[in-house]
């Protein structure tokens, strides 16, 4: 079974390399992996650490989290998650009240459809969460309120008072 685990993996890697039009050899060049190390996880006679897997990802611009699900690293649910939690916390648009605020809601609805959040998941938003709702109502109220001007306002007012 993990056998074609890792063969699947290598058909996989394979593709992306031919896609991103590498060689073997460009390829371990831009990882540091060798060349004959990469081409027995391509044919599946190897399993590659994490590690291994990343500098692999970084080098072909895709998903680790892919790669690790294809090697039977990571569970498919368990990338999900990360990709889910990753894209909130990426999210230039929202400010870091408004990101804890959603992983706490998103662990909320797991939770209540049956699904326990790692114990990193649970660790990062609710000790994110205490420190950054003290400091973040007094940054975060100009902005709340839709009216950079009004928060300028109220700076200047506060001096002249």
């Amino acid at each position: 079974m993990a056998s074609l685990n890792v063969g699947n993996l290598g058909e996989y890697l394979r593709e992306q390399r031919r896609a991103a039009q590498l060689s073997l050899r460009q390829l371990a060049d831009a990882t540091g992996v060798s060349n004959p190390y990469l081409s027995q996880i391509e044919r599946g006679l190897r399993k590659p650490s994490a590690d291994v897997l990343q500098q692999v990802a970084k080098a072909l611009r895709i998903s680790a989290e892919t790669l690790y699900v294809r090697a039977g690293i990571l569970d498919e649910r368990e990338r999900e998650e990360l990709e889910t939690r990753a894209v909130i916390l990426a999210d230039p648009s929202i400010n870091e009240r408004q990101k804890n605020v959603l992983l706490q809601i998103y662990d909320s609805f797991r939770r209540e459809n049956g699904f326990v959040p790692g114990p990193d998941a649970d660790a990062d938003a609710d000790g994110d969460a205490g420190p950054r709702k003290d400091a973040g109502p007094r940054k975060d109220a100009g902005p709340r309120k839709g009216d950079d001007a009004g928060a300028d306002a109220a700076e200047d007012q506060d001096p002249h008072s």
